[in-house]
């Protein structure tokens, strides 16, 4: 068998640092600034222009549901009123009374039955 001998390494030699090289990988690399820059502009502008398109996609989201809700609106007051209207005739047929409006209604209602 064959032992490698050991070496013995006492302080000096551990707190001896070897010199760093300035011309190493990494850092800044010369004459790389202007398409840097570049590259920043056009990255800056893309996000720009996403920005614009989102607020105007969420501009006309809004507009969308402002105007389904206005239209569902509409639609509630159309309902509300033919319920005050039914819960008129009502009373007035509970009193023995013949509302008007009523007997174009069972007349329409007759002629469909046909």
């Amino acid at each position: 068998m064959e032992y490698q001998e050991l070496q013995v390494i006492d302080e000096q030699n551990i707190l001896e640092v070897p010199p760093r090289k300035e011309s190493g990988k990494r850092g800044r690399k010369p004459g790389r600034k202007s398409a840097e820059k570049v590259d920043m502009r056009a990255k800056l502008e893309r996000s720009r222009q996403s920005a614009r398109e989102c607020r105007a996609r969420k501009k006309l989201r809004y507009q969308y549901l402002e105007e389904l809700v206005a239209d569902r609106e509409k639609a509630i007051l159309i309902l509300k009123n033919e319920l005050e209207k039914f819960q008129f005739w009502a009373k007035e047929i509970d009193a023995g009374r013949m509302p008007d409006g009523i007997q174009e209604l069972l007349e329409e209602a007759g002629k469909e039955q046909k």
